[in-house]
Formats: C-alpha cells, sequence, structure tokens
C-alpha cells in the first residue's frame, strides 16, 4: 500500500539558489507530478484525498516555494521569480522533465514555468487558473480579498470563496478542511510577508494588457484547464479565455462549485487528470 499524502513525512532539499525547500512526496513511478499552491497556502492545504488519487501509479511532489510555510529565504512579489524559484526546487531533485498541476496563483507560476523552460514540462493541468493582463484580474472583489487576505485565516470566511452555497458543496468543503489538517506534524504556517508578497504577484499579473494575453500562444505542451462553474476568486470566464489562447488546451469546468472545485470534485477531477496525463 502507497504512504498516503496525510502521513508522508515533510522533507527537505537544498536549491541552487540557495534556498532549502520544504516538500511531500507520494506515489512512483511515471512522469512526476510537481504541485503549485494557491494563494496563501502550505504543504497542509493539498486534500490528501486528491494527492492520493493522483499518486496511484505515479510519484506527486507538493513542495513550499520560496519564503512560503517551511522553506526558507523571502517570499518573490512577482510571478516570474516564483517560476525561477520552483525551477531551481524541481532541478534540486534531478528531474529532467515534468508533470505540473497548478492551483489557483500556482497556476500563473505554472504558465511562466512553461514559458521559462519549455523542455522542462511533458503536459501541464491549470486549475482556477487565468493568463496574465486579462481584463478583470487586477486584485480580487473586494469581499473575496477580505475572506482570504486578513492576518488571520478565518476557516468559515475560507469556505465561502472555495465553495458554493449549497449543501452538498458546503459539506464538501468542510470534509476537505478535516483531511488537509487532520495530520500530527504540520507545516509551518505562511507568513504575512507572504501573503504580501503573493497578493502583490496576483495584482500585478492581473493588470490589463492585450498583448501580454498572447504570451500563452508559445505554450506547446498539452494542456488541460479547469475551474468551477461559480468560482468568485478568478471567473469561469477566464477559464475560457486561457483555454482558448493555448493552442489546443481542453477545458472542464465543475458543477455547484467555486475555487476549491478540485477538493470538491477530488475523485472525478482526478480521474479527468490521470486520463490526460496517462494519455498516448
Amino acid at each position: 500500500m502507497t504512504q498516503s499524502y496525510a502521513q508522508a513525512p515533510i522533507k527537505t532539499v537544498s536549491a541552487a539558489n540557495g534556498i532549502e525547500y520544504a516538500y511531500r512526496e507520494v506515489g512512483e513511478g511515471g512522469v512526476p507530478l510537481v504541485l503549485l499552491m494557491h494563494f496563501r497556502g502550505n504543504l497542509d492545504y493539498w486534500d490528501p484525498a486528491l494527492v492520493d488519487a493522483l499518486a496511484q501509479g505515479r510519484r506527486v511532489i507538493a513542495f513550499d516555494n520560496t519564503g512560503v510555510g517551511g522553506s526558507s529565504g523571502t517570499s518573490p512579489s512577482t510571478v516570474t521569480q516564483m517560476a525561477l524559484d520552483a525551477i531551481a526546487f524541481i532541478d534540486a531533485l534531478d528531474l529532467a522533465q515534468v508533470d505540473i498541476l497548478g492551483f489557483s496563483l500556482g497556476s500563473f507560476v505554472a504558465q511562466e514555468i512553461a514559458l521559462i523552460r519549455p523542455a522542462l514540462v511533458r503536459r501541464l493541468v491549470l486549475a482556477s487558473a487565468a493568463p496574465q493582463g486579462a481584463p478583470g484580474m487586477h486584485g480580487w472583489a473586494q469581499w473575496v480579498i477580505d475572506s482570504v487576505g486578513k492576518p488571520e485565516v478565518v476557516p468559515a470566511l475560507v469556505l465561502d470563496v472555495f465553495y458554493t452555497h449549497s449543501p452538498e458543496s458546503r459539506l464538501a468543503g468542510e470534509k476537505a478542511m478535516g483531511r488537509m489538517f487532520s495530520r500530527a506534524e504540520l507545516d509551518a504556517p505562511t507568513t504575512w510577508q507572504t501573503r504580501q508578497a503573493q497578493y502583490d504577484a496576483v495584482t500585478a499579473w492581473g493588470i490589463p494588457s492585450f498583448s501580454l494575453l498572447e504570451r500563452v500562444t508559445a505554450i506547446r505542451a498539452p494542456v488541460f484547464v479547469a475551474g468551477g462553474d461559480s468560482d468568485p476568486m478568478i471567473l469561469p470566464r477566464y477559464s475560457h479565455l486561457l483555454a482558448g489562447l493555448i493552442p489546443g488546451a481542453e477545458i472542464k469546468i465543475y458543477p455547484d462549485a467555486a475555487h476549491g472545485f478540485l477538493f470538491q470534485h477530488h475523485e472525478e477531477f482526478a480521474r479527468d487528470v490521470k486520463e490526460f496525463l496517462e494519455r498516448v
């Protein structure tokens, strides 16, 4: 029986950029799948049910980027630097090629990795994603950033952003949150410096620019774009815009779901991702 993500120990690796990265890995075989986390999240914010499903027959690696959680350094305030730091982590593990699943802010970083070092990325999954320069993405709605951006994280407010108000979605969110924080050895919490730097990066990414939208047309790796139909943080129209810009990209929007659609629909999403990654 493969070890569960909920029991996987936190490991560290030193990279050439001088950063010591904290990470967890589960599964073995296949092209490694590297997970890129959302705004303010650390290793604990990945749903073990999703990670374990993805790790059936495949090595899956989650990590804290520079300055996040248990990793050393200071969180950068640009998506480009986050991507360069992620590449440094992947290089430190001696991985010549990977698949990448980027979630929210992590999806921005994933796009940059695919543009900066195309040969590194075999396939790309972009969850709750938007392209750089999309009109209307210059910061989140005030109630959204008030819910997830205050100094003290309030679980009930996070649920309002990550799940819909339907009983089914809210119950799924509560269950996912319970799975995430059930382990004895928790990661170091993210700091206010990380919060500020990451939101600066998100805001800069969303400065409207039609010329910047063209950048993703250079992505040649196969891409699967996914999102929730009621996501208030990164609206579904940005998933459609992104999928329309990337040559050959596939898209799926999950029903009665908000920003945390991949945890709410973890079984279906894991099947869809595995089918996409394993397709000949």
